[in-house]
This record gives structure tokens, sequence and C-alpha cells, in this order.
């Protein structure tokens, strides 16, 4: 009875690993949190100014605004993932640049395009308090506007779903960085198509590319 008990605690374990990802750092959500399966998400309405200032843009293949780097506050779908999908278990719970995926109370992790938005972009998403951070990327945002947000178990990664928000980007990632990492792993098409795209925004990075 004794190791039957020890043996299901096992399973457990490894369970909870499966539906929900480490995160470390300070100011963690609290696992029972997590463990609950739900998320408060007050998120505000896009302004009337942002709405009209995107009504002129081109569109993305998901008939979204695409934005110069001047805009700072723009109009994106998002979406969610975990680490705990299929596409995403080998690479557990880091990320692209190869530190952890974060989900504080305070800081955390997305992925994008980074042609569209370079590694180490911060942004506020109107009516949440949290500061994101693009630290990955996803082979299913080449050449769009989404950004995926990252969640710590499916449950919360579905009550998130597909959402349009209104965003505000705090600080420009480096373009540099991107390409230096992307740079690395042209054997994945996704990434030697992001990487091109920067070059042909950064014809400086070629080089460093090495197309």
């Amino acid at each position: 009875m004794i190791y039957r008990s020890l043996s299901l605690t096992a399973l457990a374990l490894v369970a909870a690993l499966f539906t929900s990802c480490g995160n470390t750092g300070p100011n963690l959500i609290s696992k029972s949190s997590i463990g609950s399966g739900r998320e408060s998400f007050s998120i505000a309405p896009a302004s009337s100014v942002t709405v009209a200032a995107a009504a002129g843009k081109p569109r993305d293949k998901h008939s979204m605004p695409v934005y110069a780097f001047a805009d700072r506050t723009r109009i994106v779908r998002t979406t969610a993932y975990t680490c705990s999908e299929d596409d995403h278990l080998i690479y557990g719970n880091k990320n692209a640049t190869g530190t952890t995926l974060r989900y504080t109370d305070r800081v955390r992790s997305a992925a994008a395009d980074w042609s569209f938005y370079p590694v180490g972009t911060t942004f506020r998403i109107k009516g949440l308090p949290y500061l994101y951070v693009v630290d990955d990327y996803g082979s299913a945002l080449l050449g769009t506007g989404t950004i995926d947000i990252y969640k710590p178990s499916k449950d919360i990664m579905n009550q998130w779903g597909t959402r349009t928000v209104e965003m505000t980007v705090v600080q420009w990632g480096s373009m540099t960085r991107s390409a230096e990492l992307l740079s690395k792993r042209t054997n994945y098409d996704h990434c030697k198509k992001m990487l091109a795209n920067i070059v042909r925004q950064r014809p400086d990075l070629v080089t460093m590319a090495k197309l």
C-alpha cells in the first residue's frame, strides 16, 4: 500500500509537469491560483483614436493592420501558448533565447515574428498590469503581427484563446540580437525567413546574417 501511494504521488508530479510549466524568479503567481485553471483578464477596449488610426493600414493574412515601427500604440491579434503543448515539449520551459519563460505578477513572456517585434521588445496590453517581453518565436507567427502570450497551463491558455487587444510598445528590442540568434538557426525555414525579412529592413546586418 505504501509503494502504491508513492507511485500515485510520482504519477501526480509527472502529470503536473505536463499541465503547468515551471517558472523561476521573484513574484511568482501562486501554485493554487495556477492550479485553479482560471485567470482574470480585464482587457479594456481599444480607444476610438487607435481604431481610427488602424483603418488605413495595410493588412496581414489575418486581416489585422500592419504598422510602421513609429506606431507604438496599435491593435493586434493575440493568441496563447504553453510549454506543455506537443510542439513545445522538447524545449521545456525555455524560450528561444535559452532563458526561462516568465510568468510573474509583473513580467511575462511573449512570442512573435522577430522581424515585426525583435527580441527584447517590451509592451503592455491595455487594461492589464503586466509588462510583456518578446523572448520567443513560433513558425505559425511568421509574416504576421500576431503576438503569442505565454501561459503556464493549457487551461489558462484555452481561457485566453484568441483576442484582439490594444497594446503599446514600451521599448523596441534589438534587430541585431535577433539576427545574431536567427543566423545560427537557418536550417529552420521560419527562422531563415524571419532573418531575411530583418535584413531587408536592416541591410547593414547582411554580413552577420551570412545569407
